[in-house]
């Protein structure tokens, strides 16, 4: 069965189509997946079969499929081939490595509502054990048999360590303005995302201005991702979203609720000081509330909608078919997700 993010809520004929046939390929992408981490040491492969468990929505291998679906069109010619599946199992075992190691950065004891590997292990462990994801996928992209494609995840996981490492340096930087914000979640999460969509356009024989704007489709689904993640971290429900909540805030890292909110204290000294006493304090339940007055969590929410629409619209230089209203659909569900 498909991930029911990448449903929309009126699930017509041509979308039941897309669906069965995007579920049939995800399950060939999991069987690549846990071949590749199938190991002789009965150690590793314990620890491989937790981190499996954090598989959930399979949003960027279905990107990979779907955008190749998109780019093809009512050809009546398939052109999602085994390169496709490959490329899907490398860029979740390259997300993957990213969860084990943000709940490291995080101290996070819960993901997909079961423990970290840190929290059961340590962090030595969850560092190794993302680093050897990280191994394997670049050992799995070899089998492809398409240097560009490992040139290409090679600068992508380059640009989200940067984007890590920038927002590591901005910790608790009560100055960070947007602009900074949207280059660190370009970087560190919509990056991914987008090469996955310019990817699998172009394995299945995309122009390049095709290929183009479904990597801007990726790059603007990905941040409104990001965004829609920001305020589940301040206002979700751990045991319906899956993982730790209010990491962010005890991390110091600012996110964008956050930044609108100080924006909008600036003409009112006392407002933005009483503000920035509670981020100090890590009153997420006061900063909640003075957010919701002032419509901060709106704005934010707003922004990501605003997002999705400019993805949506940029699809429109792809071929009609049902799998791009599928795309344009997976775009709007990524900012009515609770999980």
């Amino acid at each position: 069965m498909v991930r029911p993010t990448l449903l929309a809520p009126d699930v017509t004929a041509a979308h039941a189509t897309v669906a069965a046939r995007l579920a049939a390929e995800l399950a060939q992408v999991e069987r690549i997946f846990d071949e590749q981490l199938e190991s002789d040491l009965p150690e590793v492969n314990e620890l491989c079969r937790h981190v499996e468990r954090y598989r959930g929505k399979m949003l960027r291998p279905s990107l990979v499929i779907l955008s190749g679906m998109a780019a093809e069109g009512d050809s009546g010619a398939p052109s999602i081939g085994d390169r496709h599946l490959i490329v899907g199992a490398v860029v979740e075992m390259i997300h993957m490595a990213t969860l084990v190691h943000d709940d490291v950065l995080d101290d996070a004891e819960i993901r997909r509502r079961g423990r970290t590997v840190n929290s059961l292990r340590g962090n030595e462990t969850a560092v190794i054990l993302g680093d050897y994801l990280i191994s394997n996928a670049f050992h799995l992209c070899s089998k492809a048999g398409e240097p560009w494609i490992n040139l290409a995840l090679g600068e992508t996981t380059n640009t989200l360590c940067e984007g890590e490492l920038v927002q590591l340096a901005h910790r608790d930087d009560l100055a960070l303005d947007e602009s900074r914000y949207f280059d660190i979640v370009r970087r560190k999460t919509a990056s991914l995302v987008a090469a996955c969509c310019r990817i699998g356009a172009t394995l299945a024989g995309a122009s390049p201005s095709q290929a183009d704007a479904l990597f801007n489709f990726g790059n603007d689904v990905g941040i409104a991702f990001q965004i829609q993640d920001d305020l589940l971290d301040l206002e979700g429900h751990q045991e319906v979203v899956g993982k730790s909540l209010g990491r962010d805030l005890a991390k110091g890292k600012l996110t964008l609720p956050l930044i609108l909110h100080l924006q909008g204290a600036r003409e009112d000294p006392a407002r933005r000081e009483r503000s920035l006493r509670l981020i100090a304090e890590r009153d997420i339940e006061s900063l909640m509330v003075v957010m919701r007055t002032d419509g901060s969590l709106e704005s934010a929410r707003r922004r990501a909608m605003e997002l999705v629409a400019r993805a949506k619209a940029g699809l429109a230089t792809l071929p009609e078919s049902p799998a791009r209203d599928f795309l344009a659909d997976a775009a709007a569900s990524v900012v009515r997700r609770d999980a």
